[in-house]
């Protein structure tokens, strides 16, 4: 059996902020984030990262992008998140269409693992929601149903999402974690702050002590943990902290290959072998 493991960093689109949101630099004002009486000067395009992971235990897809909803009723779809994240996503460029140009169908889906429900991340559900397993940890799944602000619940209608618990490890800032297939190859590492069940992903090698951490949105780019910034949208700024200097201090393992976050600019897509 083929022991290694292939990762491809796939980008559907890009979302449109105002530059205190992925970078909450202590200096910016209040609600900063929001775009709300900023000049445009302060908009950045980041990319909207995906991760297909070719496994040999089962085909896995981690997150999910925007639905192609925006290219033609994008305020309809973003709603009031709309003034805040704007998409943009090109032709082919959403999860279903990059599957089929590596020649898969979204049946052939063993896994979705959702790092969190935000919207550039949850969009695109509804385009794969016949994959075989939906998993999303309780604290996010229990997070989707109380919070009304950062969420839009239409994103995952008629969607079968599972739930996985994270048990107690010594992984991850809080110790905790859920092994996918119990080898330690595929952890989801609860790291929140941004969100209240956010996940981190570490993809370890089957032969070698060697992983790369997919970081999500504990941090926006590489620039988050080399400057110590957190996101500027928080639920707990002290977890979100606290998350953030377990990436800073994760990097420092000399088996960590490689960490990437979600939406960094200086991130192509491109295959990792491990």
């Amino acid at each position: 059996m083929n022991k290694k493991i292939k990762i491809h960093i796939l980008h559907t689109g890009s979302v449109i902020v105002d530059e205190a949101l992925p970078f909450g630099y202590s200096d910016n004002r209040p609600l900063a984030w929001t775009g709300l009486f900023r000049s445009k000067k302060h908009l950045v395009k980041l990319p909207v990262s995906v991760y297909l992971i070719e496994h040999p235990k089962g085909l896995i897809l981690l997150d999910t992008g925007w639905h192609t909803d925006n290219r033609t009723k994008q305020i309809r779809n973003l709603l009031f998140q709309y003034p805040v994240n704007k998409a943009e996503l090109p032709k082919g460029a959403a999860v279903h269409e990059q599957l089929e140009k590596l020649g898969y169908q979204t049946s052939d889906i063993d896994y979705v693992l959702m790092s969190h429900m935000h919207c550039d991340h949850a969009d695109g559900l509804r385009h794969v929601k016949d994959a075989k397993n939906i998993l999303l940890s309780e604290e996010e799944y229990d997070a989707i149903k109380k919070d009304k602000l950062h969420y839009l619940p239409h994103e995952w209608k008629g969607v079968d999402i599972q739930t996985f618990s994270f048990k107690k490890s010594d992984i991850g800032p809080q110790n905790k974690s859920f092994d996918l297939f119990e080898d330690g190859s595929i952890q989801m590492v609860w790291a929140p702050g941004h969100s209240k069940g956010l996940s981190s992903t570490i993809v370890k090698s089957l032969d070698s002590d060697e992983f790369i951490l997919l970081a999500s949105d504990v941090g926006y780019a590489a620039e988050s943990w080399k400057k110590n910034v957190t996101p500027g949208v928080l639920v707990d700024k002290k977890e979100a902290q606290h998350s953030l200097d377990w990436v800073r201090h994760t990097i420092d393992d000399p088996n960590c290959r490689e960490a990437i976050a979600n939406h960094d600019p200086n991130v192509t897509p491109r295959v990792i072998e491990i």
